[in-house]
């Protein structure tokens, strides 16, 4: 009897299939039709337009200020170099362009998410991908026109690999070229190396570990040195000065502001949350990294690495709520892990669009709000944290199987 079974299935997968990319392509089409309507500006696509203006035009890159709001530059040179095609086309071309493109990458940050907590059948694909378009990061992501789901992409694609004999000239490309354009994630490479080093303390070799950082390394030092050739001055002052300057993205208590900076700045009504900040931020950072070394020597590489993606957000000076799609495999790893009832709290969480219920906006009322309203304003920052506690205890004890060779 059991021989029939493929056959009969066949079928049935058949036809889930078209209605699982029906009912994809009706949410996307549903979705763009709320963003016209809703008329986005995409502003962040504007800022990057500028700065491949300004690079185009030999300007000063790091004095620009562009689009109505006056907004400044904030990423490493190589960025730069990436947008001076964008000024070639019409503002509602580009526009249009950023949409199709980021609503692609979404499918395939769906696909490697899929895969990377071992689930990746197509049909998951496209109803997941239709469901994640409207959580608030994606939201947020497409209606600023914003890089966040072409990062993700490029660090899930290298870490979800099966190179021939686990490296190859590829090995590290998408995390060091994703840290060289946007610098939070700088701190997967530094989990790689702290594995590596973590496997040769227990008596293992590490070497696939360290090969990866280095691979990682080698992609960012690359695309540095040649934003350095092409932009000597924009490079040497980026590197010298702006990457030292947190308040140019904004201003830390912002609610859109979901980094621990963000939540101590709104909870202290301070802009500048200071020592404090910087204590919880080492703190977080060491005890992050601890539980992703620790899942990754265990052969628990999902959970690695959504913890090491929540402690980059955590610990960075400035963590939008765009930058939290991460919340997708996170919520996609607590669902197959058995975790249902946090699995089904982090989807409400990141698409209750919670942070946007305070009172926000250019008289800065984030600085005088009331204690709920502050616990309500920092759910993002608090749904990591229970996340790295969960992935904590969710380890096993032990290393059982030794897992410390390639």
């Amino acid at each position: 009897m059991s021989a029939f079974v493929p056959v009969i299935a066949l079928p049935a997968v058949r036809r889930r299939m078209p209605v699982a990319l029906g009912v994809c392509l009706l949410s996307f089409t549903a979705f763009w039709a709320a963003q016209r309507a809703a008329h986005v500006s995409m502003v962040d696509l504007m800022v990057y337009r500028a700065e491949g203006a300004a690079v185009r035009a030999g300007g000063d890159l790091y004095a620009l200020r562009a689009t109505a709001a006056h907004l400044p530059p904030t990423y490493p040179p190589f960025a730069a170099l990436l947008f001076t095609p964008l000024p070639l086309l019409g503002t509602a071309l580009l526009r249009a362009l950023a949409t199709a493109g980021n609503l692609a990458l979404l499918v395939v940050f769906v696909r490697l998410s899929l895969k990377l907590v071992g689930r990746a059948r197509v049909e998951t694909v496209w109803w997941v991908a239709a469901a994640a378009v409207w959580c608030e990061p994606v939201w947020t992501t497409l209606r600023y026109g914003q890089i966040n789901l072409l990062l993700a992409v490029l660090v899930l694609w290298d870490l979800t690999r099966r190179p021939p004999g686990g490296y190859d000239r590829w090995t590290g490309a998408g995390l060091g070229l994703a840290a060289a354009v946007k610098l939070t994630p700088a701190l997967f490479p530094v989990f790689l190396l702290a594995t590596g080093l973590t496997a040769r303390l227990k008596g293992g070799h590490g070497e696939r570990w360290l090969r990866h950082a280095r691979g990682a390394a080698v992609a960012f030092t690359g695309a540095t040195l040649l934003a350095a050739v092409v932009l000597p001055d924009d490079s040497w002052r980026f590197w010298t000065d702006m990457v030292f300057r947190a308040d140019r993205a904004g201003y830390a208590e912002e609610t859109a502001n979901q980094a621990l900076r963000g939540v101590v700045a709104r909870f202290l009504h301070t802009p500048d949350p200071g020592a404090l900040w910087t204590v919880s931020a080492a703190v977080v950072a060491v005890l992050g990294l601890a539980v992703a070394v620790r899942a990754e020597l265990r052969g628990r590489r999902a959970w690695a690495v959504c913890a090491c993606a929540v402690t980059a957000l955590l610990i960075s000076p400035v963590s939008w709520t765009h930058h939290w799609v991460w919340c997708v495999p996170v919520v996609l790893l607590l669902w197959t892990r058995g975790h249902r009832a946090a699995a089904l709290g982090g989807l409400l969480v990141f698409c209750s669009y919670a942070p946007w219920w305070v009172p926000h906006g250019p008289d800065r009322p984030e600085l005088h709000l009331t204690g709920a309203e502050s616990a309500l304003s920092a759910l993002y920052g608090g749904a990591g944290a229970l996340f790295l506690a969960l992935a904590r205890t969710s380890l096993p004890r032990t290393d059982g199987e030794v897992r410390l060779r390639p």
